[in-house]
């Protein structure tokens, strides 16, 4: 599976993990010089506090289009160390 955003190839993996229609990747898998630490956070009931990364491309950015639990609850254990992506990301097998 691909993240593609901005014709940019951002995560690239073989071992994502869907969950709740996202695709989750290894976070060795994701080209961290497209990420950006935002200052949002959001909370989930059953996987927990989500950061978040703006995927900067080509001088563009895409706010808060990345995500990752930290330390999710056990029910969502495995997550750690992944990725997903939205808001015009492209997923591409």
């Amino acid at each position: 599976m691909k993240a593609i955003w901005n014709n940019v190839v951002v995560a690239d993996s073989d071992d994502t993990v869907k969950l709740e229609g996202n695709y989750y990747f290894p976070e060795n898998t994701v080209k961290q010089e497209y990420l950006e630490r935002s200052q949002t956070y959001t909370h989930c009931p059953w996987k927990g506090e989500a950061s978040y990364y703006h995927v900067k491309v080509n001088g563009e950015v895409n706010t808060d289009a990345a995500w990752y639990y930290p330390e999710p609850k056990e029910a969502a254990s495995e997550i750690k160390h992944h990725i997903a992506f939205w808001k015009g990301v492209v997923m591409q097998e």
